[in-house]
């Protein structure tokens, strides 16, 4: 049996709190390279908190984030907003900040299918077309690791299923992990190595098929969410075009 790689990334026992609220307790989340990780939990559970925990941006009070040497990090934010008013192209967006690609923007938008959005502004993209120029410029950093916090807020279910369909691409190609977090598993891929589902702490982990029927899962998302989950599955070769959705608020 082949010896399971060492994480990319590891958060052991970790415990965040602000004032005398806990936001994190003793949460173990691990991962590997060439692995998609999916964290799950209702809105205040901790999803974004971790991730900030993750990038080392927030210091927890007890327990430790152990990464890769040198470990290379691709993020995509659960939220970013942009002044309506500043003329900032696409093209310009993917420079600023540099990274190992950024001399070479048409061709990292090539990969997510965006390369006719280099000349855009950047207020004028739709929900979907905005996320894949996101996932751009996290992939001009040439990422051992993809942390993406809600990668498709705001995107109809058409544009849901292009951009989970190119993420496991990405994963395929680059070998890269990912991490993705979301708020429930209605439409995740069936690619998904691992399900880890939090509340503060961890309610339960493993394979999307098995935590929806975890006791702890349905006691947090109630039997109606297990009735109506889809666990997405979509492999194919061909190319989704997704639909225009709502522009979110820049």
């Amino acid at each position: 049996m082949k010896a399971e790689q060492a994480p990319l990334i590891e958060a052991r026992g970790v415990t965040f709190r602000v004032g005398r609220h806990t936001l994190l307790e003793n949460v173990d989340v691990a991962v590997r390279p060439g692995e998609i990780v999916t964290l799950i939990g209702p809105n205040g559970a901790g999803k974004s908190t971790l991730a900030r925990v993750l990038l080392g941006i927030l210091k927890p009070q007890v327990g430790q984030v152990i990464s890769r040497p040198g470990l290379s990090l691709g993020y995509v934010p659960q939220r970013l907003e942009i002044d309506r008013i500043f003329p900032l192209t696409v093209r310009r967006f993917l420079t600023i900040g540099g990274g190992r690609k950024a001399g070479r923007p048409e061709e990292i938008l090539a990969e997510v299918g965006a390369e006719h959005l280099a000349d855009a502004m950047i207020h004028s993209l739709s929900g979907g077309e905005f996320q894949r120029v996101l996932l751009a410029r996290a992939l001009l950093r040439e990422p051992e690791l993809l942390l993406l916090d809600e990668p498709v807020a705001g995107v109809d279910v058409t544009g849901q299923i292009y951009l989970f369909d190119l993420i496991t691409r990405i994963r395929r190609e680059r070998g890269c992990g990912v991490l993705l977090i979301s708020h429930d598993l209605h439409l995740v891929m069936a690619a998904t190595d691992r399900v880890v589902c939090l509340n503060r702490h961890v309610c339960c982990f493993g394979k999307p098929a098995a935590v929806v029927r975890d006791p702890a899962y349905i006691n947090l998302f109630g039997e109606r969410a297990v009735s109506g989950l889809a666990v997405y599955s979509h492999e194919h070769d061909h190319t989704h075009e997704p639909a225009t959705p709502a522009a979110p608020a820049l």
